[in-house]
C-alpha cells in the first residue's frame, strides 16, 4: 500500500497513513469483519481533547491546605516538562521517605495500546517496582468474580475454560448453543493485543447453516447475532442462577442428569442435589418456583431442558452475569449444569465462560510464547480487588474479606495512575469523587483530559499507539504485528517509557529502570524471545529487522484438539484438575471453610440483599449497563464514530415501548435517569428489543458533572456509572457489581446543559494561579 503503515489497535489490525490533517484508515486486509471502531482512530491527530502540554492542579500547586476538596473542580497550570518531572520525583521523594511504598497505590488498566512494550500498565508496575514497590490491584472490572471462583471449581482462570471450547468445533459440532447473558458480537470487536481476523460472526453463521439451534437468555434480544434465529427468553436482570437451578431439577426428576460423569469427574455434587431438591433447606428449586422469579414460563423451562439434554449443548456465560450482587453464582452453576449434562470435554459441547465477550477467545493457542516486558518483583504485600479502589481510599484501615483472606486497607497518600479511566470503570461516580479527595496527590499519564486527568495534580502528557513504534501481539491471534509511528506525537506528549526514564534519573534509577535500552532496543529484545522459541520449533524466525521490514509475521497455532477439558475427560487420573480434589468441585469445601454468608459451599440462589433491596425500593426499572458498541470502554469517545452515535451530544438510552408510554417519553427525548446515589441526562430511544421493566444504557461516556462542586453532581453526559452501587459480589470476590442497577426516569424539563467534556480544557495563565 503506497505510504500506508502496519499498525494494531484493540479492535483490529489496519494500515495507516497521515497527510497533512488527514489520518487514513485501512483495515487489515486479511480480517472479514473489521471494526467500526477504526472509526475513532483520526481524531487522535487533532482532537482537542488531546493533552498538549504538561499540567499541574492550581490548588495542589500552591500548596493550599484542605486543596484536595477542589479535585474535580480546580483549574490547571501548564508547565513545562523538567518542572512537572521534578514535582513528580520529589512527591515520590517525600512519600518514600514519610511512608515508605505502602503509601503509594500504582493504579492502571491496560487497555492504553495494544503494543507489547509500551503498556502502560506494564510501565508503571515496573517503574514502581524499581522505586520499592507499590500498593497493586488484582483481577479485572469484567471478570472479577469469575477469576475468583473458577479456579476453585476448575483450576487457573485461562488455563482449563477458555482453552477448551474453539470457534471451530462449535461450527461443526454444537447442535444447541444456550447462552446466558447473550454472546454480542460487538464485544468481540475488541480483543487486548489486537486482532487480526474477526472470525466470531461466519463461525456462528457457520454453526447455524449446520443446523446449530440457540437460545439467548437475556434482557436484551440483540444479545446475539440476529441472524442466528436464536429464541429469546427475556429473564429479568440478575435471576439467572434461578433459572438454571429449575433446568438442574428438570434434569434430575426425570432422571436426564448425566451420573456416570457426575461420579467420575466431579466432587461434591450429592450434597448440592440435597439443595437443588429441598432436602437441605425445604425449597423445590422447581421451573414453578423459577418461574416467579425470573419472568420465564415454567413449561418453557421445561422444555429448554428437555432439549438440552438431548443435543450436543454448550452453555456459555457472559462476563455481564457475574458483574452483578452474588456474580460468583451463574459462572458456577453454568459450569455444574454443564457437567449434570456430561457433555464437558466434548467437542462443541460443555461450557465456555465469556465466550464472546473479547475476539480472540475461542480461537486456537498459539504454539509460542509473545514478547513480554519485565516488571521486576513487587515486595509491599499489600493488594485490593481491583474494585475496591473506592472503600481503599475513604476507610484505610478497615478490616474486609477476599477468598478466604481477612486484610486491610492500606492508608494511601499518592495515587500514580497510567493506562486507564477509573472514572469509566467504577461505580457509584459520586462517591469515587470523594474518595479521589483524600489522598495527598494524585498523579496521571493521560493522553486526553478524560475525568480521570481532571481529578489529578499532576497531569502529564502521554502519547498515543499512533506515535510510536511497537509490537501488536495478541494470545490466540496469529499474527505479530510490526506497529509502526503513524504520526508525529501531538503537542509536546511523550512516551510512558520516556516520562518514567527520566523521572527514575532524578531518584537514581535510570539504568535499572531502563536496562540501558532505547525504545528502539527494547523491541528487538522483546522480540527476540518469540523468534528463538520459533526457531527452536522448526518455524521461520527472522530476525527483528527483518521483522520490522516485513510489517508481520505469521505465528504457528497449536492443533484444535479440546484442550485441558478433552484431556481430562478422557483420562482424569493422568490429566487431573488443579483443584484440591483434582475434579470439578460442584461442592467446594474450600469455599466452605471460610465460613462467608454471600457465597457457601456450592451455587445457590441469593435472594437479593435486604438493604439494597429496600433502598432500590423507589426505583421500578432496571438499567443494564453494558459495553458500548462505539467504542472500547471510555476510550477515545472523543473520536468521529463514537460521537456519531450520540444524540443531541448525549448517550442513547434504549427504554421499552411501554416504560417510555406510562412515562410520556418519545424517540430522542432528553430523559432524567435518577437514584438515590445520582443522576444523569441521555436520549431515549424507544425500543422493542429491551424487556419491559429494563433500560440499557451503555458505559463510557466521559463523565461530566453539571455542578463539580457539589456532593451530589449529574452526569450531563450519560455516564450509568453516577447509578451504579459500589459495593462487591460477595466476600469471596470483591467484585464489580457494575452491570445492573434500579433507576427511574422522566423527561428533561430544564434548560439542557452543553456537553464540553470532549472539548479540551482552559487553562490559567500562571501569573494570576
Amino acid at each position: 500500500m503506497d505510504g500506508f503503515k502496519p499498525h494494531s489497535s484493540h479492535w483490529g489490525a489496519f494500515f495507516g497513513r497521515h497527510q497533512g490533517e488527514a489520518l487514513e484508515i485501512r483495515p487489515h486486509p486479511a480480517d472479514p469483519h473489521p471494526s467500526p471502531l477504526l472509526g475513532n482512530l483520526p481524531a487522535i491527530a487533532h482532537s482537542p481533547a488531546r493533552i498538549r502540554r504538561p499540567a499541574v492542579r492550581r490548588g495542589w500547586l500552591q500548596g493550599r491546605p484542605d486543596n484536595a476538596a477542589k479535585r474535580g473542580s480546580d483549574g490547571y497550570v501548564e508547565v513545562s516538562w523538567p518542572e512537572a518531572l521534578d514535582l513528580v520525583a520529589n512527591e515520590l521523594r517525600r512519600v518514600h521517605a514519610e511512608a515508605g511504598p505502602r503509601a503509594i497505590f500504582g493504579g492502571s488498566y491496560g487497555w492504553s495500546s495494544a503494543g507489547r512494550f509500551h503498556h502502560a500498565q506494564s510501565q508503571i508496575h515496573r517503574f514502581l517496582n524499581v522505586l520499592g514497590g507499590y500498593v497493586r490491584s488484582v483481577n479485572t472490572y469484567s471478570s472479577g468474580a469469575a477469576m475468583v471462583i473458577i479456579p476453585h471449581v476448575l483450576g487457573p482462570y485461562d488455563t482449563f475454560d477458555r482453552k477448551s471450547v474453539t470457534w471451530d468445533a462449535i461450527e461443526r459440532s454444537s447442535e444447541l448453543i444456550v447462552a446466558f447473558g447473550g454472546m454480542a458480537v460487538k464485544n468481540t470487536d475488541v480483543h487486548g493485543g489486537g486482532i487480526s481476523r474477526h472470525v466470531v460472526r461466519p463461525a456462528l453463521s457457520g454453526a447455524r447453516a449446520r443446523g446449530a439451534r440457540f437460545v439467548l437468555i437475556s434482557p436484551l434480544k440483540d444479545d446475539i447475532a440476529s441472524d442466528l434465529d436464536a429464541e429469546w427468553l427475556p429473564v429479568t436482570p440478575g435471576t439467572d442462577v434461578a433459572l438454571m437451578l429449575a433446568i438442574a431439577f428438570v434434569l434430575v426428576s426425570e432422571g436426564r442428569h448425566d451420573r456416570g460423569f457426575l461420579n467420575r469427574y466431579t466432587t461434591g455434587y450429592p450434597r448440592f442435589e440435597a439443595y437443588l431438591l429441598g432436602r437441605e433447606d425445604g425449597v423445590e428449586k422447581s421451573p414453578q418456583w423459577a418461574a416467579g422469579i425470573c419472568g420465564i414460563a415454567t413449561q418453557t423451562i421445561v422444555d429448554l431442558a428437555r432439549r438440552m439434554a438431548n443435543a450436543r449443548t454448550l452453555i456459555t456465560v457472559s462476563h455481564s452475569l457475574q458483574r452483578a450482587d452474588y456474580g460468583e453464582q451463574p459462572v458456577w452453576m453454568g459450569i455444574v449444569l454443564a457437567a449434570m449434562l456430561g457433555q464437558i470435554g466434548l467437542d462443541g459441547g460443555g461450557f465456555s465462560y465469556s465466550l464472546g465477550a473479547l475476539g480472540n477467545i475461542g480461537k486456537s493457542q498459539l504454539a509460542v510464547p509473545l514478547p513480554t516486558l519485565k516488571q521486576f518483583h513487587n515486595p509491599v504485600p499489600d493488594f485490593i480487588p481491583v474494585a475496591r479502589i473506592a472503600d481503599m481510599l475513604l476507610n484505610p484501615g478497615e478490616a474486609f474479606h477476599y477468598n478466604g483472606q481477612a486484610l486491610c486497607y492500606p492508608d494511601i497518600r499518592l495515587v500514580y495512575w497510567a493506562g486507564g479511566n477509573p472514572f469509566h470503570h467504577h461505580q457509584d461516580l459520586n462517591r469515587l469523587r470523594q474518595a479521589f479527595k483524600r489522598p495527598e496527590t494524585i498523579i496521571v499519564h493521560e493522553t486526553a483530559w478524560t475525568s480521570s486527568a481532571r481529578h489529578a495534580d499532576i497531569v502529564l502528557p502521554a502519547t498515543t499507539t499512533l506515535e510510536r513504534d511497537d509490537i501488536g501481539a495478541a494470545d490466540h491471534d496469529p499474527i505479530m504485528i510490526a506497529m509502526k509511528r503513524l504520526i508525529e506525537p501531538v503537542g509536546e506528549a511523550r512516551d510512558d517509557y520516556e516520562i518514567f526514564a527520566d523521572i527514575a534519573e532524578r531518584l537514581g534509577k535510570r539504568g535499572e529502570f531502563t536496562e540501558n535500552r532505547s525504545n528502539r532496543e527494547w523491541l528487538a529484545f522483546l522480540f527476540e524471545k518469540t523468534r528463538a522459541a520459533l526457531a527452536t520449533a522448526g518455524h521461520p524466525a527472522p530476525d527483528f529487522e527483518t521483522f520490522w521490514e516485513m510489517g508481520e509475521l505469521q505465528l504457528p497455532v497449536k492443533p484444535d484438539d479440546g484442550g485441558p477439558a478433552r484431556a481430562f475427560r478422557t483420562d482424569p487420573d493422568a490429566n487431573p484438575l488443579p483443584t484440591p480434589s483434582g475434579k470439578i468441585e460442584i461442592f467446594s469445601e474450600t469455599i466452605e471453610s471460610f465460613g462467608y454468608d454471600d457465597c457457601r459451599g456450592h451455587s445457590r440462589w441469593f435472594e437479593p440483599d435486604p438493604t439494597a433491596k429496600a433502598a432500590e425500593g423507589r426505583y421500578p426499572l432496571y438499567l443494564v449497563c453494558n459495553q458500548p458498541h462505539s467504542r472500547l470502554h471510555s476510550q477515545l469517545d472523543y473520536g468521529d464514530f463514537s460521537r456519531s452515535t450520540k444524540i443531541n451530544g448525549r448517550e442513547p438510552v434504549r427504554i421499552n415501548p411501554v416504560d417510555a408510554a406510562e412515562r410520556g417519553i418519545s424517540d430522542c427525548d432528553i430523559v432524567r435517569l435518577f437514584n438515590a446515589r445520582g443522576s444523569c441526562l441521555a436520549a431515549a430511544v424507544i425500543s422493542a428489543d429491551v424487556k419491559p421493566g429494563v433500560m440499557q444504557l451503555a458505559t463510557g461516556a466521559w463523565f461530566e458533572p453539571d455542578d463539580a462542586d457539589a456532593e451530589i453532581a449529574m452526569c450531563i453526559h450519560g455516564n450509568p456509572n453516577i447509578l451504579t452501587r459500589d459495593a462487591g459480589t460477595s466476600q469471596l470476590a470483591q467484585a464489580s457489581t457494575g452491570q445492573l442497577t434500579k433507576v427511574d426516569v422522566q423527561r428533561y424539563a430544564g434548560e439542557l446543559p452543553p456537553v464540553r467534556i470532549l472539548d479540551g480544557m482552559a487553562f490559567i495563565e500562571e501569573q494570576n494561579a
